[in-house]
């Protein structure tokens, strides 16, 4: 059977604390008290005569009090270096050292601690940010963020306003509000402003009179608004890399998403304003894309779907205007369109009135087909959705929440067969869709959605 090896952790970086073997080792005050100022010498030696004066603080000296002083410190090294040999014997002696100081009255005793990097939290701390400080920006905010998840308080809580600890409470201090400022610093180097602002939010609250500290807060907050001027919700998915998202403004103006394009079960391409308005979604996929060229898209369509079986085909007299072929409900074809991808999707039914209708089942469908799709030949990349159904389809059984509410709710419900479906839905509203949508709706289903999702098992060591 294989043996633990030990393990000792001295924690100043808030209460002083031991830890031995995992388990942490009460200690009275004084020894407490004791440890603390050892650490706080921070290696160097220390005399019997100064760790009681220190740790004891006597009031008034009395003639003839060293050795009785004397005892009384070794008492509590004692009690300390059997703490360190809970961890086995002969670790008290090789931590707690004991060195002889010549003196004008005497050779006097010392004490000093002698702790691995590992052992002692403040050293941690000090090597993460130093290495942090050296490292590219990836490899420095996982350092940092390392380093500062062992600051639990102010060091050396007991003793803070002691004299002998304010050096070391001060350098650490220093540190660690190096620490949150290269953290800021390496969250916005790689993008994530995001990330960087609760830094910058608990540095300015810490430090309410350091103007950089506040200016940086301030550049933040600006940047973000700019970023996301046009966001309205975001929300990321639990245990996933997956981002559903609300934006105000033009479904063609994401140009870094694939986008989402409705269409009828006969997949017509023309903007003649009798089978399709120049204003719809489709009409003005042709001109913005297609700089007008229906009939490029309507090749594109046609060679997607060669692989369809369709339904059925009108015939000239019943369906005099617009393409016949029918295909079934939630056809949809991947259109290219340079490196990214428009799924034309066929929710509704072009009747031979020429008027298109869906139906909540219909609409339902469509977007559970969609999903597979995407996921296929998306190049996992965002991808953006109008709100569908809200247009010429005259789906009047959903309002525009119902209708918000169904495209996140297939798309979450897709995620269970496949997590990497996309990085980012984008739902796309105008100005008169936003004015009648309920936000607070969707909110409300991602936050239950989260709850229904079992979260992400914690990373092994190592």
């Amino acid at each position: 059977m294989q043996t633990r090896a030990p393990c000792i952790r001295v924690s100043i970086l808030g209460p002083v604390r031991l830890d031995v073997n995992g388990d942490a080792v009460r200690l009275t005050p004084l020894t407490a008290r004791l440890l603390a100022r050892l650490v706080a010498a921070e290696g160097e030696a220390v005399t019997a005569r100064r760790l009681y004066r220190d740790v004891w603080q006597p009031t008034v000296e009395l003639p003839h009090q060293d050795l009785r002083n004397r005892n009384e410190v070794q008492k509590r090294i004692l009690e300390l270096r059997r703490a360190f040999d809970r961890a086995g014997p002969g670790h008290g002696a090789r931590i707690v050292r004991t060195g002889r100081l010549p003196t004008p009255r005497g050779a006097e005793s010392t004490y000093r601690l002698d702790l691995a990097d590992d052992e002692l939290d403040s050293a941690e701390f000090t090597r993460l940010v130093g290495d942090a400080l050296r490292a590219a920006p990836a490899s420095a905010v996982r350092l940092l963020t390392d380093a500062l998840r062992l600051w639990r308080g102010r060091p050396l809580t007991e003793v803070r306003d002691e004299e002998f600890a304010r050096a070391p409470v001060r350098r650490l201090t220093r540190l660690r509000e190096t620490a949150l400022r290269e953290l800021i610093a390496g969250h916005s180097a790689l993008g994530r402003d995001d990330l960087a602002l609760p830094v910058a939010e608990q540095s300015a609250r810490e430090r309410p009179d350091d103007p950089e500290a506040a200016a940086v807060l301030a550049r933040l907050n600006a940047r973000l608004r700019e970023r996301h001027r046009d966001e309205l919700l975001r929300h990321t998915l639990r245990g996933l890399r997956v981002d559903v998202v609300v934006v105000r403004g033009d479904l063609f103006d994401q140009e870094d998403a694939n986008l989402v394009v409705g269409f009828s079960d006969t997949f017509d391409t023309s903007p003649d304003d009798v089978v399709i308005s120049r204003e719809s979604v489709q009409g003005q996929l042709v001109d913005r894309l297609f700089e007008g060229r229906h009939r490029l898209l309507d090749e594109h369509v046609r060679r997607g779907l060669r692989e369809v079986t369709p339904l059925a085909t009108e015939s000239v007299r019943a369906k005099p205007r617009g393409r016949r072929t029918r295909y079934p409900i939630g056809t949809t074809v991947p259109v290219p369109v340079g490196k990214r991808r428009v799924f034309a999707l066929a929710y509704s039914r072009l009747g031979n009135d020429l008027r298109a209708r869906s139906a909540p089942a219909d609409l339902r469908l469509s977007l559970t087909r969609l999903w597979p799709v995407v996921a296929l030949h998306g190049l996992f990349k965002p991808v953006a959705v109008p709100l569908i159904g809200a247009g010429l389809s005259r789906l009047v059984e959903l309002d525009h929440t119902q209708l918000l509410s169904l495209i996140a709710e297939t798309f979450t419900e897709s995620l269970r067969q496949d997590p990497a479906v996309c990085p980012e839905l984008r739902i796309v509203l105008r100005d008169e869709e936003l004015e009648r949508t309920d936000l607070s709706a969707l909110e409300a289903f991602l936050r239950g959605a989260d709850e229904r999702r079992p979260a992400l098992p914690s990373p092994g060591p190592g």
